[in-house]
């Protein structure tokens, strides 16, 4: 059930589309550009050819990369105009 003069479907579709194009710029901002290092940025280790051949424009060993998605820490998303505390101040 859409609303006003939309038709039915037209809020999902927004949405839909709304999550694919966050999804590609995800993609995009992953995937590493130019060619493979043979050694790790940074701790020049030596890349494996295997890692080399399944991830093009790889610039980090396995053990660096590892290190660096377990460092990043997602933090809530707290909307402090729509809390209760920040009305109650």
């Amino acid at each position: 059930m859409a609303g006003g003069w939309a038709r039915d479907g037209a809020v999902n579709e927004q949405i839909e589309a709304s999550i694919n194009d966050e999804l590609a710029r995800l993609k995009a901002q992953k995937t590493p550009v130019g060619e493979s290092l043979t050694h790790c940025a940074e701790c020049d280790e030596e890349i494996p050819e295997a890692r080399r051949q399944a991830v093009p424009g790889v610039k980090l060993c396995i053990d660096c990369m590892q290190d660096r998605d377990g460092a990043f820490k997602a933090r809530g998303g707290i909307n402090r105009r729509g809390s209760k505390d920040s009305q109650l101040k």
